[in-house]
């Protein structure tokens, strides 16, 4: 069922007028950040996705056209006029009402996600506009998902230094900046600190390159 831009747009509108933090912009996702998120997951059969601050379903929407069947993405929205939007926008995909800091248990209260399935997580959250006590749970609990040898992809508008400083456990594969985007954002990749390349580059897509303007990095953070 086809959604009137509109529409999207005054849910996205009042959900930035009624928590401003947890929205951390005030544009959705553009076009080409989904784009280049969706290079980023690449196109794969083994594909299991599972997003998080699915928003409005601009990147969902992206996942869909290129990396993902219906099936197997999962998309966590904490706030529930975007959960009722996003349902209604993909009713093929499982659509969870959940906060980001409590994941892992609120996947596994479910019963039946295999959490060693997903191959990538794709996070929209605001980190940098959370207070610290939400982003250390946060990546905790992106520690815990990555663990299985998933791959996380990030996007922040911290153009300089990204997210590594949030996420001094984890090992940043690559990234990339957009800047056709409302403001320009900074896209990542980063692995459990111990995972082998080699496993990542199983599952990456022969279909999508790594994209122009985006590197793979050396894993040390910088500050």
């Amino acid at each position: 069922m086809g959604i009137p831009w509109f529409k999207t747009l005054a849910v996205f509108g009042q959900e930035l007028v009624s928590n401003p933090r947890p929205m951390g912009a005030a544009c959705p996702s553009s076009p080409g950040l989904a784009r280049r998120i969706a290079t980023l997951v690449g196109a794969r059969k083994d594909n299991f996705v599972l997003e998080i601050g699915a928003g409005t379903g601009s990147i969902t929407a992206a996942l869909l056209r290129h990396c993902v069947a219906p099936e197997q993405l999962i998309a966590v929205e904490r706030s529930a006029p975007l959960v009722g939007l996003l349902r209604q926008r993909f009713a093929s995909v499982r659509i969870i009402e959940g906060d980001a800091c409590e994941l892992t248990a609120t996947l596994e209260r479910l019963g039946d996600i295999d959490l060693r399935r997903i191959t990538h997580v794709v996070s929209s959250l605001p980190l940098r506009s959370l207070p610290p006590e939400q982003v250390d749970k946060i990546s905790r609990e992106f520690q815990q998902l990555l663990a299985h040898g998933s791959r996380l992809v990030q996007y922040t508008y911290n153009l300089r230094h990204g997210s590594t400083t949030l996420f001094t456990q984890l090992r940043r594969r690559a990234t990339s900046v957009v800047w056709l985007n409302l403001p320009p954002a900074r896209v990542e990749m980063f692995s459990a600190a111990s995972s082998p390349l080699s496993q990542y580059r199983k599952r990456s897509s022969p279909q999508f390159s790594l994209g122009a303007g985006t590197k793979p990095v050396n894993a040390s953070p910088r500050h």
